[in-house]
Parts: structure tokens; sequence; C-alpha cells
């Protein structure tokens, strides 16, 4: 009997019923033995990825009261928080790219956005997605792409792919009006979408992923789909109704609001005239946060449509849950907008929960460091057993079991090459209470996030801060080095271990 279960074990779950109702058809197996293995959980669980686009770590209700998320507040209160993720870059063609490759972006040659200004080497890199498929799983992709402007997500394992691009040209044929700008001569700062809700980007692509769901559950095989929202990335556009939940009048600054940026690199200023924001208010802003605040709420309403569906189908007990953004959002944040040239906690630190029943204990939390897209390309795999073996992040799912890795990573690391504004080059490090910048063409940035989590105050050149610098710039060097980052190739000893930086 042993033998047979050992054996049993190894086959598909598909195949594996159909082997036990054989065996106990020619009596091979005792009756009570074929309930008891016909109804076990497939070994291998289907799995809902949802990612959305520049979400703040600080913006979902668990971490902001103020935000309404109550389908991810039941998420969190179901399975894993991951306090401690973050985005490998916070940009978001290199950010996805790095997801489905399992490669920092300098390893696979996307180091900014491919749509703006200065080309880049477009992405050609193979994917865990397409051995996923090879391995038996129905594949679907809704939503936003950016990844490739000539493959899509069919090119990379996917079956089916509902884009952002089709529900333009059905909104166009529903003959429903654009967004209303909210102040005049900024659309960046949002406004308000005429749309019925079902009529939305959000739940239009909702409905989508339920429908390729359905569709999936039907046929036999483990399923894998992802639901890509661009929202909240600015301009926020919410209904009416998600408006209404937030007073702008009532909406508290940052505490880093505003920011004189003095001892920091030129750039964040200069940022500020770029945008031609530079003399906004904080009531401007509140505007901003109120209608990125709304897009949060509305686009956690889409996403308890396809949560409330894996429920109500019974697929709970093997559906892995995986909510997720790429990077975040600077949201008023320092007074800037958007993201790009810096490292601040706005922009790096993303949401990460997991849920998988009976192996991620509902309500926990896990404070290990993240590199969100990098861990995710080789979680996804580990969950469908097997090991996507380029990815240069962990599996996470020793940590949603509960246990405590001996070897995992001490630090967060991030970088950034430049964007719309031109070429700048940085790489973090950040430990549980500090975190370095290192910015190879400007001042270099260190803040005490124990003492001054807005990271106000530059503590580069402070005295008493100078060991913790020159071994965070040494355990940056190493972690470059290992990456096989090419960044270190000239000045990575002259700056990080020598120290030689003009202050």
């Amino acid at each position: 009997m042993q033998s047979i279960t050992s054996f049993l074990s190894n086959l598909k779950p598909g195949y594996r019923r159909i082997v036990f109702i054989l065996l106990f058809l020619i009596g091979g197996i005792p009756g009570a033995t074929l309930g008891q293995h016909v109804q076990e959980r497939p070994d291998r669980p289907n799995i809902l990825f949802i990612i959305c686009d520049q979400f703040r770590y600080d913006c979902q209700g668990i971490t902001n009261p103020v935000v309404k998320t109550p389908n991810l507040n039941r998420l969190t209160s179901q399975g894993m928080r991951f306090s401690n993720a973050f985005s490998p870059i916070p940009t978001c063609c290199p950010a996805r790219q790095s997801l489905f490759s399992g490669k920092w972006p300098a390893q696979h040659k996307g180091l900014w956005n491919y749509d703006i200004t200065l080309p880049v080497s477009l992405f050609n890199e193979h994917t865990w997605s397409e051995d996923l498929k090879g391995s038996g799983y129905s594949m679907g992709y809704v939503g936003k792409w950016h990844v490739s402007p000539e493959k899509t997500p069919l090119d990379f394992g996917y079956e089916d792919y509902v884009s952002d691009a089709q529900y333009q040209q059905w909104r166009k044929q529903q003959g429903i009006s654009p967004a209303v700008p909210a102040l005049n001569g900024n659309r960046w700062m949002g406004g308000r979408d005429p749309a019925a809700l079902e009529q939305t980007h959000t739940h239009w692509l909702a409905e989508n992923a339920i429908g390729l769901i359905k569709k999936y559950a039907g046929m036999g095989k483990p399923w894998h789909v992802v639901l890509s929202l661009s929202e909240p990335h600015l301009p926020c556009n919410p209904v009416q109704a998600f408006l209404n939940l937030y007073d702008a009048a009532k909406i508290k600054p940052w505490g880093n609001f505003p920011d004189s940026f003095v001892h920091k690199p030129y750039i964040q200023k200069q940022q500020l005239y770029n945008w031609g924001i530079e003399n906004y208010t904080w009531k401007q802003w509140a505007v901003y946060v109120q209608h990125y605040y709304a897009m949060i709420s509305q686009a956690d309403s889409a996403i308890g449509m396809v949560l409330n569906t894996v429920h109500k189908m019974g697929l709970d007990e093997n559906t892995v849950v995986i909510f997720t953004a790429d990077h975040g959002d600077a949201g008023g944040s320092h007074g800037m907008i958007d993201k790009h040239y810096v490292m601040y906690e706005e922009e790096v630190h993303v949401p990460l929960i997991i849920k998988w029943k009976g192996v991620t204990e509902p309500g926990s939390h896990c404070d290990n460091f993240i590199l969100n897209g990098l861990d995710l390309s080789a979680t996804i795999p580990d969950l469908a057993g097997f090991q996507f073996t380029q990815s240069r992040g962990g599996s996470l799912v020793p940590l949603m079991s509960g246990k405590h890795p001996s070897g995992w990573r001490k630090f967060a690391f991030s970088n950034y090459n430049g964007q719309q504004f031109g070429l700048y080059v940085e790489r973090m490090i950040r430990s549980s209470n500090l975190k370095y910048i290192w910015n190879l063409t400007d001042v270099d940035e260190l803040y005490d996030l124990k003492r001054d989590p807005w990271e106000m105050n530059n503590l580069i050149s402070t005295s008493q801060y100078q060991d913790s610098l020159k071994y965070l710039r040494a355990a940056l060097y190493t972690h470059l080095k290992r990456e096989g980052d090419p960044i270190i190739n000239w000045v990575g000893e002259k700056q990080l271990l020598d120290g030689k930086k003009q202050e």
C-alpha cells in the first residue's frame, strides 16, 4: 500500500483521481481509502495574483485606518501580511520585468520604462509563467501589462489575455465620457469618472478575471489568473461614490510635507519645478490624496468581487491569493508627485499579502525583508511544485508556513537608473533602523528610520553615524558584487569601500 501511495503522490491531481478510480474498480484500493484520497486537496494550488500599480504600503486599511479597504482588510485577517516588502526598482516596466524574469534590472537590461525618453533594451527573458504553463496550469492575464511593447502575456505562457486597450475600445463603443479633472490645469491631480461603477476600468477588469476563473475551474487543472490593475496610478479618477468617502478638507498633511531639501540631492527639489508644482499648498495636495484614497477604495471593491467569487465557488481551500504592488507613490510626500529619483519609503515600500488556507496562519504577519518581485518569482513556481532556477530571489513558502530560515537576508535593496528627467543612478540598502542611498553623481543619503521615519534629515555627514555608514556601504558593495551589478566596476571601491565621496 505504501508503494502505491508513493506512486500516486507523484501524479498530477487529475491523473491521480483517475488512477484511484481504476485501482478501486480492480480491487486495488479499499473504498474508504478511495473516498479519503479523491477528496484531498491537490498538491498544486490555484494561484490568484492581484497586483496594483503605485500602491503605497501606508495606504492599506491595515496600516492607515483613514483608508477604507474592507476587502483587503479581510484578506489580511485570513492570510499573512509581509510588513517589509520592497520593490527592486520603483518604476513600472523594470519592476514588472523583474517579477517575471526573477532578475535585477541590470541583469534583464530593462533599466527604466521603455516608453519614456531614451530607448532601452526590450524585454526578451525566459519567464516563470512559461514554465508554469508547461507544468499544466490554465493561464489567464487581465489588465495592465507594461512588460514589453512588442510581446504580450500570450508570448509568455498565458492562454487568455484581456488588455487595458480592449477596455478603452469597449468604453469608447459605450459612448462613456472621459474623466472630469478636479483641478484646472493639472489632470495628474485626479478627477471624477462619470461611468457607472460596473463600467469603470477596475470593475470591468474584475468581471473579466471572474470569467476566466469560472472558465478554468471546470477544466480539471490548476489555474493561474493575474488581475493587474493600473489603479491607483495617477491620475486617479474614481467614481463619485468613492470620492464621497473622503473629505479633502479633513485630510492631514503627511509628516514630511513640506520638505526644504536641505543637504539632499539636487534632483529632488528640481522635480517639483519639472512638474510645475513647486508652489502647491497642502490644500491642493489634499485633493490629490482624496482621489488617491478613493481610487484605492474603488480598486478594493473590484478586488472584493473576485475574492467573493472564489469563495462562493468553493475554491478557497486550494487557491493561493497574492496581493501586492509594483511600487509606491509620492502623493505629496516631500511635496513630490509620482515616483523617480528617490528611495523614500513612499516609493519603495509596498504591500504584500498572501493567503493559503491551511498554510498561512490567519491574521499573521512576517517582518522579514522581502525583495518583492524577485522573491515572488521564486515563490509562485515553488507553489506549483517546481524551481525557477534563474530567480535571484528566495521562495516565501517557508515564511508563509511560519518557519524562520536561518540564512534569510538581513537587508532590503532597491535601485534606480533614470527616467524622464535624465539618467540618475541610485542603489539602496535598508536595515531595520537605517537606510543608505548611494547616489553616484550627487550627495549620498542616510536616514535613521527610528528617529526620523519620515526621512527628513540626511545624516550622511553626521559624525556619530560614520561607523554605521561604513558598514552599510560595505554591505551594499558586497550585494552589488554578488549580483553582478556593473555599476560598481569604475567607482564602487572608491566610493563605497574607500568612502571617497564629496559631501
